[in-house]
């Protein structure tokens, strides 16, 4: 599909639907986004779509398959241009991909010709010749991953579990200010999944990035996130944004909790609502 682009900038107001305190880093204001179909029909993805993020926060998009989510996303990276709306980070106006922005994708997408260290730091060789200190960055995201043993390895040899957390340390090795992931846990069975997830814990304490996390998994959003912002069917619009106020440190434990299942069962609740009777959920 081809996509529509803005014909005028916008200039609705911004939203402030940050937390309390937090400096919004990332701010969507009345985003809509059209693309034309080979037959020449028009699909709009999102509809006047209003968000905002906060500097450090984690935050989670759900919704139906083919809502817009990726879409969403591609937007904020700078990969499409919105057909109308305004979309900035840190208070200017995205136009393409930016270096403060890094994208983690389902796939790990690794070079095969090279070795782990040598992915990781792809980034920065894209850009420069890498020097000491960030070989030194990078041998140090790989040992905070727990792949501090597989340096050298190349990326046949290494899981699938262990191949991701490779494309994680990619994103991070230029130090961005935030990190976009597109389902990036999606193709891992289940175990390797929940393995996942606390590596992604873990490695968000640490460096403590700005997150937008995308995934079909309810228990997943819940389990990661500050907030969780639920999309309805396309045309897309926010159809509630709901707070996690379970404390942090989490860990599998926190999904025993009666709170939490509450939390699911309420975006359960709201992405039922929004497809309408007679639809099954199956996250």
């Amino acid at each position: 599909m081809t996509s529509i682009q803005a014909a005028q900038p916008d200039t609705r107001p911004v939203s402030t639907q940050e937390p309390a305190g937090a400096r919004p880093l990332i701010e969507l204001a009345g985003v809509s986004k059209c693309f034309v179909t080979h037959s020449g029909d028009i699909v709009t993805a999102l509809e006047d779509l209003s968000l905002t993020v906060g500097d450090a926060e984690f935050v989670s998009v759900v919704g139906p398959s083919g809502c817009g989510k990726t879409t969403l996303l591609r937007i904020v990276a700078g990969l499409e241009t919105p057909t109308s709306g305004r979309v900035t980070v840190a208070g200017e106006t995205v136009t393409g991909p930016r270096p403060n922005v890094a994208v983690v994708f389902q796939q790990a997408t690794l070079l095969p010709w090279y070795p782990v260290v040598e992915n990781v730091l792809m980034p920065v060789r894209l850009m420069r010749r890498p020097t000491k200190a960030d070989v030194a960055r990078a041998e140090s995201l790989l040992a905070v991953a727990g792949l501090s043993g597989f340096a050298e390895k190349f990326p046949f040899e290494l899981s699938g579990g262990m191949q991701q957390r490779v494309a994680i340390c990619r994103a991070l090795v230029r130090d961005p200010t935030i990190l976009l992931m597109d389902e990036p846990f999606g193709a891992l069975d289940a175990m390797t999944r929940e393995t996942m997830n606390l590596e992604l814990m873990r490695l968000w304490a640490e460096h403590r990035k700005t997150v937008v996390f995308i995934t079909h998994s309810i228990p997943e959003a819940v389990l990661l996130s500050d907030r969780v912002v639920v999309m309805s069917p396309r045309p897309s619009r926010i159809s509630r944004i709901l707070e996690v106020p379970l404390p942090r440190p989490r860990s599998l434990r926190t999904m025993a909790g009666a709170g939490f299942a509450a939390l699911c069962d309420d975006v359960r609740s709201l992405i039922g609502a929004a497809r309408g009777p007679g639809t099954g959920l199956t996250s």
